[in-house]
């Protein structure tokens, strides 16, 4: 095909947080599929926090993006051609398409996006991986027990807001922490959560704590670790004998590292390790794409309450490809309301 398509490249390694200059938005072929592959014209990608990690050399669960890459992400869109009887044109697709306007994959390794059963873009947040994420880690990892109580950070993302719902549809007293006032109400009012904390408005992690114990007067069964920092360092010690703590992210020590400078005396290792030890903690990390022998179980219990409206997700779409890195920085530091998403097309 001679007509061209566009990327967003990795141009370098960032130091610290992610610049403009870590970025390369370029023209290129749009590729010709093979046997059994599948070419698709994005209309929609993903930006998630872990992209952030690819971005790096350091070792990790998988491979980084290589200096001159493509950044990767996964994209929904319309088939255009298509070399398997699995797709026909017209088709919708979800797949590891990066951050491009058109992607090329083996069929097997696409999923079928039905738009008549909801907006395409819920591929990628509330039936995607990131609610996949957050019903897995809570219902195989945090194993709810009605009458519990949940803390999740980052409340109002499409991993928490659904650790969220499906807590409180679980019979759980959930509470979330997330940035900003307009956040917090968002969690109370659209999501269901019984409180709500705005982390920017405690200093440090002992105030915050404080606050979390009024909320929480019950202690902390089950901690839904997303973020690190203060929340983690508030939360450790209210846990609960035989609480558990999955552990899928720790987005505020992405860019720094570590443990991070500052962490309040309640948090460094050695107190971690015997809050653990003492309280029987379970704290479980987990990688969801090692999973997704369960994601058909995920979809068969959530697709049905999102078309009904029984759980809700907000998504905050950002306008062109070539947007892709200002939406992706400012997603880092919280600037998103809800599941962040480019259109594309």
């Amino acid at each position: 095909m001679s007509e061209q398509m566009y990327r967003v490249a990795l141009a370098s390694r960032p130091t610290g947080a992610p610049t403009a200059e870590n970025f390369s938005y370029e023209a290129a072929e749009i590729p010709t599929p093979g046997d059994g592959e599948v070419l698709v014209r994005v209309h929609y990608m993903s930006l998630d926090p872990y992209m952030r990690g690819r971005m790096d050399d350091g070792p990790s669960y998988a491979a980084p993006v290589p200096v001159g890459g493509t950044m990767e992400g996964g994209a929904v869109g319309e088939v255009i051609a298509s070399n398997s009887p699995a797709f026909k044109p017209g088709d919708f697709a979800f797949g590891m398409f990066g951050w491009a306007t058109h992607g090329c994959k083996p069929a097997e390794q696409l999923r079928k996006v039905n738009p008549q059963q909801a907006p395409i873009t819920t591929s990628l947040g509330v039936l995607g991986m990131p609610g996949f994420t957050g019903w897995y880690g809570l219902t195989q990892l945090g194993k709810p027990k009605p009458g519990e109580t949940l803390v999740v950070a980052a409340a109002t993302g499409p991993v928490g807001s659904m650790v969220g719902q499906v807590a409180k549809l679980a019979g759980l007293r959930t509470v979330g922490v997330a940035g900003g006032a307009d956040k917090c109400k968002l969690a109370v009012e659209k999501f269901g959560f019984d409180a709500c904390l705005d982390h920017r408005a405690y200093d440090n992690a002992r105030d915050l704590r404080a606050a979390l114990k009024e909320a929480a007067p019950d202690g902390i069964d089950i901690y839904f670790e997303n973020v690190g920092g203060k929340v983690l360092e508030a939360v450790i010690p209210l846990m609960n004998t035989h609480g558990r703590i999955p552990i899928c992210g720790m987005i505020s020590w992405y860019d720094a590292g570590g443990l991070g400078a500052g962490a309040d005396a309640a948090m460094t290792v050695p107190s971690l390790w015997r809050n653990i030890l003492v309280k029987h903690l379970a704290a479980t990390g987990f990688i969801i794409s090692n999973h997704y022998d369960l994601y058909p179980e995920f979809l068969s219990e959530v697709a049905p309450k999102v078309v009904s409206g029984e759980v809700a997700y907000v998504e905050d779409i950002a306008e062109g490809l070539e947007n892709a890195p200002a939406a992706f920085m400012s997603m880092l530091k919280g600037g998103n309301f809800g599941k962040q998403i480019v259109k594309v097309i």
